[in-house]
């Protein structure tokens, strides 16, 4: 092996030892930065974990519904309202995300 080769594989070495060190630095300032996302991830997971059961539970919300609705009349009627109205925004929302997911190449 002549010496211009050699010098460049000790060059890649090196410069392949830097590339090392500062993937460690990088991780190690992922992971302290990633520390702050902990509690709002956790949060979307127990919001997302709630909405799974309530989907596999549909009994309890509508027990509460019925028993709202049979206690409190026109309270329930209220909250009617404004559950249709959400029911309706929420449709609206996703049928206008659709539309732009379709657009995406």
């Amino acid at each position: 092996m002549s010496g211009a080769a050699r010098s460049r594989e000790a060059e890649l070495a090196a410069r392949q030892q830097q590339l090392l060190i500062r993937s460690a630095e990088l991780r190690v300032t992922l992971a302290h930065q990633s520390q702050t996302l902990q509690g709002p991830l956790a949060l979307a997971d127990q919001a997302v974990s709630s909405v799974h059961w309530l989907r596999s539970h549909p009994q309890w919300p509508l027990g509460a519904l019925l028993l709202l609705a049979v206690i409190r009349p026109r309270r329930a009627l209220a909250w009617a309202g404004r559950l249709w109205w959400g029911w309706g925004l929420y449709q609206r929302a996703r049928s206008w995300l659709a539309r732009g997911e379709r657009k995406v190449p």
